[in-house]
């Protein structure tokens, strides 16, 4: 049995959106998938952009660089813009701002010009992806907000597998300026269709002001409820157990299981296939499983993927099979709990979902770039280093489950410190 909604949780909005729950979840993966794409999908075309540009290794990896940076920095912003303007001005001024700036890197004829439109990309890719949880649970339930957040995770588990084979493909026939024309068609095609068909979710009575002053004291609350910021630890770091892998792809690929660059794509699938089949279970278990429950199981099949990984990368040389489904393994623990996760720490704050959604990405890209930046490289030549390093992030989030399970409603709404409802930022 789901609880009743904390008194201070604003009513749904679900008359805002009459058309099927799958086309709405097609609607916000599509949004999400801007991200992934724009850094996966010109991977494979570095080398040649690099001599048609004059550019260095070192500029090329720039040109992913500044794009995350713009990326974690605007995070911030996007959802608390949206509290005070509303969804739907923020997700059409990011899309159509993300469709130009793709224009802008296709027509790219130096570097420096290409590392300002990646910039551009950066700010803006992250609006649909961090306005659209919030605009789910505006029109939902909290069971019918975990269904959808379900079909979302299902349809944008295919972007990280796709996007390289089809950017690789885009440049072998049509050269790398194909790669950004494609997302700025795309991009434009999902900013015409938002425009047509996403309504306006967030109610003129619940919208925030917009100054600075309101922004930072917003942030500064968020940062001070304990039960968030867990939850936040709990949505975000558990991630990186399996990301660690797809970052130290190259050397745990090629070096310890020597798999051949073309064969790549089958540890993708293992891991793409556990998302994809731990979110179909999280939406079918909405409604009949408690979020608390259904967070804990997943835990319980992530820590049985990692015994099983630890135990094999001591016991066995390294070896394409039994070094990769303990992955898939995992990425299904995780997918499974994240949706319920993701929805308990927007309803600890249900008057600044927005900002909430925002500080969610924000830390989740911040968690990312240090397991890209500091652990990857530590452990990326070792199985062992590997197995341990993946079994600690998700120690990380394990722990700060544990430290806020009981402060949950058990419907999985939080109701702050003590179980007492806290002073909404």
């Amino acid at each position: 049995m789901q609880a009743t909604p904390s008194p201070s949780t604003p009513s749904t909005n679900m008359s805002a959106w009459r058309g099927p729950r799958w086309a709405l979840a097609m609607l916000v993966a599509a949004l999400g998938s801007l991200g992934p794409f724009a850094i996966d999908a010109y991977l494979p075309a570095f080398e040649g952009m690099a001599r048609d540009l004059g550019a260095t290794p070192v500029q090329m990896q720039q040109t992913l660089s500044v794009y995350l940076f713009g990326f974690a920095l605007m995070n911030l912003f996007h959802g608390a813009l949206s509290d005070s303007v509303g969804r739907r001005p923020v997700i059409l001024v990011g899309t159509s701002l993300f469709s130009l700036a793709s224009v802008g890197c296709a027509m790219a004829p130096s570097i420096g010009w290409l590392l300002v439109c990646r910039v551009l990309q950066g700010v803006s890719a992250g609006a649909g992806m961090v306005v659209a949880r919030a605009l789910v649970r505006d029109l939902y339930t909290p069971v019918e907000a975990q269904r959808v957040m379900s079909q979302v995770t299902l349809f944008f588990g295919v972007a990280p597998a796709v996007a390289p084979m089809f950017g690789g493909l885009l440049y072998a026939q049509f050269g790398w300026a194909s790669i950004f024309w494609f997302l700025a068609a795309s991009t434009a095609l999902v900013a015409i269709v938002n425009a047509r068909w996403l309504p306006e979710t967030l109610r003129a009575e619940q919208r925030q002001p917009l100054s600075v002053g309101s922004l930072l004291r917003g942030y500064a609350t968020l940062l001070r409820h304990r039960s968030f910021v867990r939850l936040v630890l709990v949505s975000s770091v558990p991630f990186n157990g399996f990301f660690l892998y797809v970052l130290s792809a190259p050397a745990f690929l090629g070096e310890l299981l020597h798999v051949p660059p073309t064969q790549f794509f089958l540890f993708f699938l293992v891991t793409i296939g556990g998302v994809m089949l731990g979110a179909a279970v999280s939406g079918r278990l909405a409604g009949r499983l408690e979020p608390r429950r259904q967070v804990m199981r997943g835990f319980r099949i992530m820590g049985l993927a990692m015994v099983i990984n630890i135990t094999v990368s001591l016991a066995l040389p390294p070896h394409p099979l039994w070094s990769t489904l303990p992955l898939g393994l995992y990425s299904f623990g995780w997918s499974l709990m994240t949706p319920a996760v993701t929805l308990m720490a927007l309803d600890l704050v249900p008057q600044r979902r927005g900002m909430a959604s925002s500080l969610q990405s924000c830390i989740g890209s911040l968690a990312n770039a240090m397991c890209a930046g500091v652990v990857a490289p530590l452990v990326m030549h070792s199985a062992v280093g590997l197995a341990l390093a993946s079994a600690g992030v998700m120690t990380v989030g394990l722990v700060a489950w544990l430290g806020v399970r009981g402060q949950l409603h058990p419907g999985g709404a939080g109701g702050g410190e003590g179980r007492k409802p806290e002073k909404q930022p």
